[in-house]
């Protein structure tokens, strides 16, 4: 058999693959070498730029299976008994750039997409339930206080603690990153939370809230700060690796889908605020409800095509699904679609991860590297010549909610127990066990003792003395006897 040829990006064949065109063997490079040209302007622009947030991940293919009947909640396709989806996950770090090591103290993202016979759904989440801020307005700022110095460059943990002592809404997130999820042992040996609250609407018109727990069929496990340290030299891709070659062996990582159902009228006068992203709700008020099985088995034949390039945005949200008056969420639906246009193009749906597998009749056209048609007959809507039409008798949800009152920058209005500290001090007192409190106070001391300066470091104490008073005396004698 031949060896086959090399070919230009256009599939022309080369004349060489190690040699410029030259005038003679020592005389100048010509322009005229197109193939030379073409080598160099790719290898120029072979990274799109790293995710702003999320950089550094993980992800592989699988399938969605339904085992319990949950359509008197929801209509949505994918959840309706029998239903066997495909869908791609992506796990990651949040704060590190796209070469930081994989066993940083971070919450790590659970981003899925489930491409369902009505387009995708994207279900967008964390390792926890909940989140440090409850405003999509604070979102930019915490994450720059995550991030690194303008100054030198460095990661600072007075930044971070200064962020979160003056944000006392971050307590709850912050117990969770300092415990010992804070660094999962695996991808594989950690729960995915939708963390939002979302409404399901049946086919009845019946609106619900939910929240969504995926619990790790693996079983929860987790690194000690001393583990994750020596990893974070030893294998900075400790993570990615172990998924890719778990799947690879045919080990392959399951999860088992729950939801908490709230029915749509005890919103109002819950106890605390429910779209409050800084909250739980308690399973003794909601219980999980089985809906099925999360299962990974095939890794991505080129991890940059179908995991660098993969788009994931909470706004895909199919008929039988919709927001909730949850404010990051709110501000997430623009800002996840926004960030895709940037970092890869304004047709990125159109790339191999982000295709749904059905067939698209969008009025979209036009732009850098499209190459599907819109097939809509004429550009526009409405038209005379057969385009298609929106069918809100078929796919319209009641999918809102009640408001009233004027615009306004203001909180989310109080509830009987709504308050910054007390699910984090019952999570230290209730949740956790002794040795867990144990390994808290040390992770907490030790972040606390590396460059935070006195101010924060005294307001770092009050802040952990107002979510659970002993475990706020153990960490201000560990930390110069505050």
């Amino acid at each position: 058999m031949s060896t086959p040829y090399t070919t230009s990006n256009a599939g022309i064949p080369v004349e060489s693959d190690a040699h410029s065109l030259t005038v003679g063997s020592d005389g100048p490079v010509l322009l005229q070498d197109h193939y030379l040209i073409e080598k160099m302007a790719q290898f120029n622009r072979e990274r799109v730029p790293e995710r702003v947030v999320h950089a550094k991940g993980s992800g592989a293919y699988g399938v969605f299976e339904v085992t319990n009947d949950v359509s008197q909640f929801t209509k949505a396709d994918l959840f309706q008994p029998g239903r066997r989806t495909e869908m791609l996950a992506r796990f990651s770090t949040v704060a590190g750039e796209l070469g930081s090591p994989d066993t940083w103290r971070d919450p790590r993202g659970f981003a899925l997409k489930f491409y369902t016979e009505y387009g995708n759904y994207d279900l967008v989440g964390n390792n926890t339930p909940v989140f440090f801020v409850r405003d999509a307005m604070k979102f930019q700022d915490f994450i720059r206080s995550q991030k690194r110095r303008p100054d030198s460059g460095l990661r600072d943990n007075n930044m971070q603690w200064d962020f979160w002592t003056l944000s006392p809404e971050s307590a709850h997130m912050v117990t969770w990153l300092m415990g010992d999820r804070g660094v999962p042992r695996t991808y594989r040996h950690m729960n995915g939370y939708g963390s939002h609250t979302y409404m399901w609407v049946n086919g009845g018109g019946e609106r619900h809230w939910i929240k969504y727990h995926f619990k790790t069929d693996q079983g929860i496990d987790f690194l000690t700060q001393e583990e994750a340290d020596h990893f974070a030299g030893a294998d900075g891709d400790l993570h990615r690796r172990d998924l890719f070659q778990a799947i690879e062996r045919g080990e392959h990582p399951s999860w088992t889908l729950y939801v908490q159902v709230m029915p749509f009228d005890d919103a109002a006068d819950y106890r605390f605020n429910p779209f409050d992203l800084t909250k739980v709700w308690p399973h003794g008020d909601y219980p999980l409800i089985e809906v099925g099985r999360m299962t990974l088995n095939r890794n991505p034949e080129d991890y940059f095509i179908h995991i660098e390039q993969a788009a994931f945005e909470p706004n895909n949200m199919v008929p039988g699904i919709g927001p909730s008056p949850d404010k990051m969420l709110l501000g997430r639906l623009f800002s996840y679609a926004d960030t895709h246009r940037y970092r890869i193009g304004p047709n990125y749906a159109q790339l191999p991860p982000n295709r749904p597998h059905t067939e698209v009749r969008s009025y979209a056209k036009d732009g850098p590297m499209r190459y599907e048609p819109s097939r809509t007959a004429a550009p526009y809507a409405p038209n005379s010549v057969g385009g298609p039409e929106a069918d809100i008798a078929r796919f319209g949800d009641p999918a809102g909610w009640e408001v009233a009152g004027n615009m306004v920058h203001e909180p989310y209005k109080l509830h009987r127990e709504d308050d910054d500290f007390g699910q984090a001090g019952t999570m230290v007192r209730k949740v956790l066990d002794d040795a867990a409190r144990d390994r808290l106070v040390s992770n907490v001391s030790g972040h606390l003792m590396n460059g935070v300066s006195a101010p924060v470091l005294a307001r770092a104490v009050e802040y952990w003395r107002n979510i659970d008073k002993e475990v706020g005396d153990r960490i201000a004698a560990n930390v110069n006897g505050l």
